[in-house]
């Protein structure tokens, strides 16, 4: 019998040396927070740090027209041109600085609500104000026909993103110069 009270406290001191061991490790893993702390400020930093990539490209005020301000990176900064009269002899204007604009700042320029946007940038004299509608939203907002907002000005629209072109356009011509327009109560 006394083998065997042995063997039984041998077991037990194993099996208690087991559960000491699995405690201090699962322990030392909850008490681990610099991994946690460490991608927990990462993913921050990306939340914050809107995509600019999104503005890349050129745009236009109407869907038949063609491009007319052109917003790309060089040399590591956001940058803006306008397309150029046929007498300018280029296409495009040399490049304007943008910045970006906080979400806190959308409300002075975009009857929109800021959470509904990911991206603003902006020319620093706030001349222009671009805006990227999250996608989700564009396509359920019955008022937005583009993922694009554009402040010129003293208005807001949509703007249409479409593909670059190096053709000069006379901008400074009038569009509508051979619409004509009936009387409306004369049709009547």
């Amino acid at each position: 019998m006394f083998l065997r009270s042995d063997v039984i406290c041998k077991k037990l001191t194993l099996v208690a040396v087991c559960i000491t061991a699995s405690s201090a490790l699962f322990l030392t893993g909850c008490n681990d927070t610099s991994t946690t702390a460490v991608d927990n400020n990462s993913a921050n930093a990306t939340a914050t740090e809107p995509d600019l990539s999104v503005f890349e490209g050129c745009y236009t005020v109407s869907n038949d027209e063609p491009a007319q301000i052109k917003v790309s990176q060089q040399d590591g900064a956001w940058v803006m041109q306008m397309k150029e009269p046929a007498s300018a002899k280029r296409v495009w204007d040399n490049p304007e600085p943008l910045e970006v604009l906080d979400n806190s700042q959308i409300p002075k320029y975009f009857s929109i609500d800021p959470d509904n946007i990911d991206a603003v940038i902006a020319r620093p004299d706030r001349v222009l104000v671009m805006a990227h509608v999250k996608p989700v939203y564009a396509n359920i907002d019955p008022l937005l026909d583009s993922e694009y907002l554009a402040y010129i000005y003293k208005g807001a629209n949509t703007i249409y993103r479409l593909d670059c072109d190096e053709i000069n356009t006379d901008i400074l011509a009038n569009p509508h110069a051979n619409i004509v327009i009936d009387n409306v109560n004369e049709s009547l």
